[in-house]
């Protein structure tokens, strides 16, 4: 049972990632693309905001990916991670925890959910597994 209750956090979490990913590098599912990303990160000090976006998108969508199937399950664990804690540091942190507010408390769950993951492995029906 363990092995498929890891498949379903995997698939969930790493779908929504991929689908943030997109967001940034394509305009999908209402996102804005990496030349909007970019100008609304570079107006938070992250620059240049275009490079960013696209690095960001990368990560979230090939990252995503990579953790739905779990390959690499540790590595894009912690990157997608990374780019949570970013999140938080930039974004969400003055706004305190919870998420009504614009807070961090969605992303400190992502970042909970993917060090267990890393942690613990992608379990038997993954990529990692047949490796």
């Amino acid at each position: 049972m363990m092995a498929v209750g890891l498949l379903i956090i995997r698939l969930v979490v790493g779908l929504a990632f991929v689908g943030h990913g997109a967001q940034k590098l394509f305009g999908w599912f209402g996102g804005y693309g990496p030349k909007g990303t970019g100008g609304w990160l570079d107006s938070i000090g992250i620059k240049p905001g275009v490079l960013a976006a696209v690095a960001a998108g990368l990560v979230e969508f090939i990252g995503g990916a990579a953790f739905a199937a779990g390959l690499f399950t540790p590595v894009v664990a912690v990157l997608l991670a990374l780019t949570m804690v970013v999140a938080i540091v930039k974004v969400h942190a003055p706004n305190g925890f919870w998420n009504t507010s614009n807070g961090y408390e969605f992303n400190l769950i992502l970042i909970a959910v993917l060090v267990a993951v890393a942690l613990i492995g992608a379990g038997d029906y993954s990529l990692d597994a047949l490796m």
